[in-house]
């Protein structure tokens, strides 16, 4: 009898830049925004084919339908929030692993009901093979507040400050739980080990920052601000030196495609 080998599960995080169907113009899409007609879908297809992910957390996308243009069907089960905004988060996820999706982190949304611009919750899903389980949390927290000290208390840091409570609740959750998880997705902040808002991170949710100490290339070379965080038993998973940025290979600018690049590491999947 053969023994059971372990599974490398290879988990991304790509931005998509306002991937919509919706026509240039669009009452929902700001006016500097192009419509769906001047994206390269099949561009975007191919990347994602070459990408080769199990899972791709994925940000800026309105909606199942467009995500599909992206991500085949076949291969991938999609799953995304129920926000009512154009940039959602949603998860594409191999058809061979087993999605359990819980309910929204709709707390990220911390802006009041009456606001002109809502924010966008938390995707948390479970996701599992026949021996190990991960839970995910899929953000994409306020930008405009990239390095600025916890004090900062102008433009959009505090409510960035905010939503990381909201998701550090969420991980102590994990925590007290014992569960294996990823935060993953666009945290619109350079987090480093240096960075006041990651050591506070890590006083209370102890966890690897697995871009750490790296520059990406995206686009010419840039700070990370697409990040996987893994808790618990999941920071043991993590394959050494495993850190990809997919750059687009012949592309000169982000037209068409996105203006952020896919950011993957491999877990050996006990």
């Amino acid at each position: 009898m053969g023994t059971a080998s372990a599974h490398i599960l290879k988990l991304s995080t790509w931005n998509m830049d306002w991937l919509t169907l919706r026509s240039t113009g669009d009452g929902a899409l700001p006016d500097d925004v192009p419509g769906g007609e001047h994206r390269d879908f099949s561009k975007l297809a191919a990347y994602a084919r070459h990408l080769d992910s199990d899972v791709v957390a994925f940000e800026e996308v309105d909606g199942p339908i467009v995500a599909s243009r992206v991500f085949n069907p076949k291969t991938y089960q999609i799953v995304m929030t129920p926000d009512a905004v154009v940039q959602r988060v949603g998860v594409a996820v191999r058809r061979d692993l087993h999605v359990t999706v819980n309910e929204e982190l709709s707390a990220l949304n911390v802006a009041a009901p009456d606001a002109p611009h809502q924010l966008r919750g938390g995707l948390d899903v479970t996701i599992s093979d026949e021996h190990a389980t991960l839970r995910l949390l899929v953000v994409h927290l306020k930008t405009g507040c990239w390095d600025q000290p916890l004090n900062q208390r102008q433009h959009s840091c505090p409510t960035l400050y905010q939503q990381v409570r909201v998701m550090q609740d969420w991980m102590l959750e994990r925590q007290d739980e014992g569960e294996a998880y990823a935060v993953l997705g666009d945290f619109n902040r350079r987090l480093t080990l240096h960075d006041p808002l990651m050591q506070q991170i890590e006083t209370e949710t102890p966890v690897t920052l697995t871009t750490a100490g790296k520059a990406s290339p995206c686009w010419g070379g840039e700070y990370f601000i697409d990040h996987i965080l893994l808790g618990n038993a999941a920071q043991n998973w993590l394959v050494p030196d495993s850190l990809r940025v997919m750059t687009y290979k012949n592309d000169t600018t982000p037209e068409g495609l996105s203006d952020h690049c896919p950011v993957s590491i491999r877990l050996d999947m006990p």
